[in-house]
This record gives structure tokens, C-alpha cells and sequence, in this order.
């Protein structure tokens, strides 16, 4: 039997997880490359979730190479999947996230029951199909990340013929296929038959195959209705005879027959599928398809502000959004943890993450080793190089909320005069790295604007506000500190700053008290950048 997923890597001395799951691979002595695997159905918009797949995969894959092993990282996206329900929300290729009420929402419903690829693109855009689209999206998600990833389509094997073995072998072993599954499916009777052939007249996968020949090749079927949920997709009643290439397994054989054509040796999954499709999969693979299944690893889920991420329901973080946020590596960094346990990403507390990032960054090149474990600076020792496209001792970090500060200005030379005088850019930076610095204020800002938090100098001015309201010098001054205190920036910072934005310094006299002594309609419009 293969491993327990929920145990690969468990009770390792290795300091990164990935690192424990390389040496469970290599214990297998696989041929090269050695080929690590993630998926999905491309139904919906792609969120944070989709990429847990990718980047779990990403840093074994990396791992391995480290020790010399060439790796090919595939993903496959499972484009024969029939549409089961149209989604509420769908994304276009600018990632603008709509309703059904912006697209042809009618045209979704006709096509229920059909492949995810015959499929029109409800953006009408030059991807060919619904399928397309949404893996399309997924692909730009890992570009943006900088991470390298082969994409497969399951359409394409079917049509190319990879599938044809893996097919004919598993409906020649039909009686023992049933068997098995009925470990795993109450539905299954004795005329089920593991095969989905596609109505050559409606278009739609049906399970109405009434005669199997396999010395012609074919499959003889009635498109019947389809249960999907708590709907029924109805069948147009069309008899016909569909190839071997005109159909697919259904899922549970699909997965493993995936893992022979593409000679897969490690794949990470949810643990809805470790509970579920991985026990069957395992199954089948050794008793139906006589194949030693991928070395397996469960990952917990992701919530988004504490409640489940969900395509359906709208409840999602698109990596294009987390990006307009914080930097690819600290995206990257957020998948370093470890996998098994259950993560909320907020992005109303994202400033913790670039922190806890900053930090992580810091022990890597001993700058507070001190402060840390020998198992966390083994962990950033080995995960650092693989979260930063180049490891650079010269690169400068702005603490991320005093970004959020310097988003006060538009003027990249006052954020630049600010960030040294408050000591955050060292004299001998590189002009690169000082660049680089800067443009997490961007970021910072972006942030700021998106949560309304009190960072957001522009959409909701605290300070501002009780500027207008009329109060006294004294009052403003103190104000002023209870704002700082309030979002743990920097009381020096914060005044610098507001120093900057009146008579551009970073000091002066008390900044309450001569602000008080202001027109107050001047320092309002000063404070909204609109003086």
C-alpha cells in the first residue's frame, strides 16, 4: 500500500516540510524526470486556494532539484469535466470579478452536462472555451508568482489518444473496476460501466452506456438524464456509438489513470480528496490499472477573514489581488508554512504577513539569529532561496505600515527623504534596492485603500476629520497620538509625516498645537492633498 497522505514527511527532523517529502520520494528510487503533479477543474474563478496545489508542488519540486534530480512540475487541469451548476461569479482575464448578471448567463445553463472545453468563452475572448478561460487564468496566476509550471488538458490526452490505454484496460477489468469502486460508491450496481461517453448528438456526458465492444473500439450509448447535485441535467434521449476518444472515465479512474500516462511521483491534494477520492484512487491504481500510486501529501485549507474560501459564493482572493498588495515573495512565503495545518489569509491583516516575512528574511542572512531556533534558521537557511528570485544581502525592507505612512505623499522624493531620515534606508543602499524599497509603498497604499483602514489617508483621515470638527491645538495633539496608538505605527513616523505634508520636514514645533493655530480650512485641504 502507498503512503498515508496524512503521514508523508510526519515525525522528519527536517526543518522545512518540503524537504521531509523529498526524502519520502527519493526513498523510491524514481526515474528521471521525476514528475510532481497538481489539479483542477477549471469551473470558476481561481483563487488562493486553486494555487495551494501549485506552490506545495512547487517547493518539493524544488527540493529536488536542490539535490540534483531534473523535476518536471505538470498541472492538469480537468477540462472534460462536465458543467454541473453555473457559478454565481466568473472572472475575465483582467481578473475583474462579475456577476452572471455581465455575462451570457442563459448560455452557461444551455450547456450544463458538456465539457468544460465545448464550452463557449462567456467573455467571448480569443481562449476558445469556458475551460480555456479559467486555465488560462490559472496559468497567469503562476506567472505572477514566477513560478514554472507545465499545464496539461485532460481534453487534449483524450483526444490525442493518450487516455485510449488506461481506458481499454479499465473497461476490459470492468467487473473488477465495480468491485472496487462499491468500496467507495453506494450507487454503483452490477451494470454500472466506468466509462462517460459524450452524446455525439446534445453534446453531454452521459452514463447511459448500454454495450461495450472493445474489439471495434466502441461504446454503444442512450443519452439519459444526469443527476447532478440536487438538479437533473436531462439527456436528449439520442442513441449512438462513441470511440474510446469520445468520452471519458469518470473521475475516481481518471485520477490514477492520470498518474500512469503522466508517470506522476508526488501530488499534493485537499483534504476533501485524502478522505475520499485518495483511498479509491489508491485502490484502483493497484488492483484495476497494476500501477504504484504517487507518493501522496494532504494540505489543509485556506480561509479568507475566517470563512471558507468558496468560487460559488463569491467568497474568494485572486492571486492578482493579493498581489496588488504585497510583494510575489511574500506570497510565496505565505506557502512555506506548514501545510497540515489550517491557515486564515487576511488581507486586512496582511501587514502581519510582510512582517512575519521581513523577519523570516532577516534570519536568513543572520540578522537576528539570536532571536531564533536552530530549526528556524535551518528552515529559512533552506526555504529562503526558493521564496526570493535571487538572495540579496543589500536588498531593504520599509516596515510595512510605515510604508502605509509614506503613502501620505505622492511625491517619490519625499518618501524617499522620509524613509532615510527615519533610518529605514541605509546611506550605502544600491539605487536598486532603494527602488525596490519604495515600491512596497504602493502596496502598502493599495492596501490601505482597500480594508478603509486608518493607513488609508486618502478614503478615511481620522485625523482629518477632527481637524474639520473644529477641535483646539491641544486636543489635535492628542489626537494625534491616539491615532498612532491605535494602529501601532510609530509615533515618530506618523508626526514626521504629517510634518512633511505641512511645511515639508520631518520636524518642527508641536505638530497639534500649530496646527490648531492654522486656517482650519487650509490644513484640512493640506491633509486631503487638495492645497
Amino acid at each position: 500500500m502507498a503512503e498515508d497522505p496524512y503521514e508523508v514527511g510526519r515525525g522528519s527532523k527536517r526543518a522545512f516540510w518540503a524537504e521531509s517529502v523529498a526524502d519520502v520520494i527519493e526513498a523510491r528510487d524514481p526515474e528521471e524526470p521525476v514528475v510532481v503533479k497538481g489539479g483542477v477543474s477549471p469551473s470558476g474563478v481561481p483563487h488562493i486556494g486553486h494555487f495551494n496545489e501549485i506552490m506545495r508542488g512547487y517547493y518539493v519540486a524544488e527540493a529536488l532539484r536542490d539535490r540534483g534530480h531534473e523535476v518536471r512540475q505538470v498541472f492538469t487541469a480537468d477540462d472534460k469535466d462536465r458543467l454541473r451548476a453555473v457559478p454565481r461569479r466568473l472572472a475575465d482575464l483582467d481578473w475583474n470579478v462579475v456577476g452572471l448578471g455581465e455575462v451570457d448567463a442563459g448560455a452557461l445553463g444551455r450547456n450544463l452536462g458538456k465539457p468544460y472545453t465545448d464550452i463557449p468563452d462567456p467573455f467571448d475572448c480569443d481562449c476558445g472555451s469556458y475551460g480555456a478561460h479559467f486555465t488560462n487564468l490559472l496559468r497567469k496566476s503562476a506567472e505572477l508568482v514566477g513560478v514554472d509550471v507545465e499545464f496539461v488538458s485532460n481534453t487534449e490526452l483524450y483526444a490525442d489518444g493518450e487516455f485510449e490505454a488506461v481506458t481499454r484496460r479499465v473497461l476490459e477489468r470492468a467487473d473488477r473496476a465495480r468491485e472496487v469502486l462499491k468500496e467507495y460508491q453506494s450507487k454503483v450496481d452490477d451494470d454500472y460501466v466506468p466509462f462517460l461517453p459524450q452524446c455525439s448528438e446534445c453534446g453531454k456526458l452521459t452514463e447511459g452506456v448500454t454495450e461495450v465492444d472493445l474489439d471495434a473500439g466502441e461504446v454503444h450509448y442512450v443519452c439519459e438524464d444526469v443527476e447532478a447535485g440536487d438538479r437533473t441535467i436531462e439527456g436528449c434521449g439520442h442513441e449512438g456509438v462513441a470511440t474510446l476518444r469520445e468520452g471519458k472515465l469518470p473521475w475516481r479512474f481518471e485520477w490514477p489513470g492520470q498518474w500512469e500516462i503522466l508517470g506522476v511521483d508526488f501530488e499534493p491534494f485537499g483534504k476533501d480528496h485524502a478522505e475520499g477520492s485518495w483511498p479509491s484512487g489508491e485502490d484502483i491504481a493497484e488492483n484495476v490499472l497494476d500501477i504504484e500510486p504517487p507518493v501522496p501529501m494532504v494540505y489543509e485549507w485556506f480561509t479568507l477573514e475566517g470563512e471558507p474560501l468558496s468560487s460559488s459564493s463569491g467568497n474568494v482572493v485572486t492571486v492578482d489581488e493579493v498581489l496588488e498588495v504585497l510583494e510575489p515573495e511574500v506570497l510565496r512565503y505565505f506557502f512555506v508554512k506548514n501545510p497540515r495545518k489550517q491557515r486564515d489569509f487576511s488581507v486586512e491583516n496582511v501587514d502581519q504577513l510582510v512582517d512575519e516575512f521581513d523577519r523570516f528574511e532577516r534570519v536568513y542572512f543572520g540578522e537576528e539569529d539570536a532571536l531564533r531556533s536552530e530549526g528556524e534558521r535551518e528552515l529559512a537557511r533552506r526555504a529562503y532561496p526558493m521564496v526570493v528570485d535571487e538572495p540579496r544581502e543589500e536588498r531593504v525592507r520599509i516596515p510595512y505600515t510605515f510604508a502605509a505612512v509614506l503613502g501620505m505623499t505622492e511625491d517619490p522624493a519625499v518618501r524617499e527623504q522620509i524613509a532615510r531620515k527615519e533610518g529605514h534606508i541605509p546611506d550605502d543602499a544600491p539605487e536598486w534596492a532603494v527602488e525596490d524599497a519604495l515600491a512596497r509603498v504602493e502596496q502598502a497604499q493599495h492596501w490601505a485603500r482597500r480594508t478603509g483602514n486608518e493607513f488609508d489617508y486618502e478614503l478615511k483621515r481620522a485625523t482629518t476629520d477632527f481637524v474639520a470638527e473644529g477641535h483646539d491645538g491641544d486636543a489635535i495633539q492628542s489626537e494625534i497620538y491616539e491615532t498612532a496608538k491605535r494602529n501601532d505605527i510609530d509615533i515618530s513616523d506618523f508626526f514626521a509625516a504629517g510634518y512633511r505634508l505641512l511645511f515639508d520636514d520631518t520636524e518642527g514645533p508641536q505638530l497639534g498645537t500649530f496646527m490648531g493655530k492654522l486656517d482650519r480650512e487650509f490644513v484640512v485641504k493640506r491633509l486631503r492633498r487638495e492645497a
